[in-house]
């Protein structure tokens, strides 16, 4: 239950913020570093309220941000928000992924504000994720909350576990797809696919 803050009064750091600065002190002395020098005093309060926004989506349900804007509509053509843009931790190496979502879905009697699709993406970005999983769970959320007659997500991601790790290949991008109903039929799919790689502006 979240308490109204009381004027005059210091904020207070909950427990599991406490326990991973803790954490992040821990790591920084592990690497070699003297956590007392000035760079790094507020470092494990910083990285710790970082992580804390980074994986928010833990604290949000999705399902429950599409059924906030669910509408009756006659519309049963095609719906794209193509080039949403997401930010996520691979939950493998706990360093960024980033890139761009697709989404298409054709309505069955019921349309969703457009917001929201950007929304839970970032709802379900925003937790330790592989892409992967990542795309079906949009997709998954879409279709069970819409029961459109189709869906359908693309998400193309670079990797920095990829990037500055590893192989070190700066230039690859890692495509994921996933499609439900009619979007598993070739020629609504071919549709889809040539509507997003489309510049209409």
């Amino acid at each position: 239950m979240n308490k109204k803050k009381i004027e005059g009064e210091a904020p207070t750091v909950s427990a599991e913020l406490t326990e991973i600065q803790g954490a992040y002190r821990k790591i920084l002395e592990s690497v070699g570093e003297e956590i007392s020098r000035d760079g790094l005093l507020k470092t494990p309060e910083r990285a710790a309220k970082a992580m804390k926004f980074f994986t928010k989506g833990y604290d949000e349900d999705p399902s429950e941000i599409l059924k906030s804007a669910l509408f009756d509509e006659n519309y049963s053509e095609m719906v794209i928000v193509k080039d949403i843009e997401l930010y996520s931790l691979c939950e493998h190496h706990l360093v960024p992924f980033f890139g761009k979502a697709h989404i298409g879905y054709i309505p069955k009697g019921k349309i969703v504000g457009l917001s929201k699709l950007a929304r839970i993406v970032d709802s379900f970005s925003r937790r330790l994720q592989v892409q992967e999983r990542l795309t079906h769970e949009i997709l998954n959320c879409i279709q069970d909350n819409l029961n459109p007659y189709g869906a359908a997500v693309v998400i193309e991601a670079r990797h920095m576990c990829m990037m500055m790790r590893g192989v070190q290949k700066q230039n690859s991008i890692t495509t994921t797809s996933a499609f439900t109903g009619i979007f598993k039929h070739v020629e609504t799919r071919n549709e889809y696919l040539k509507l997003i790689e489309s510049n209409l502006s």
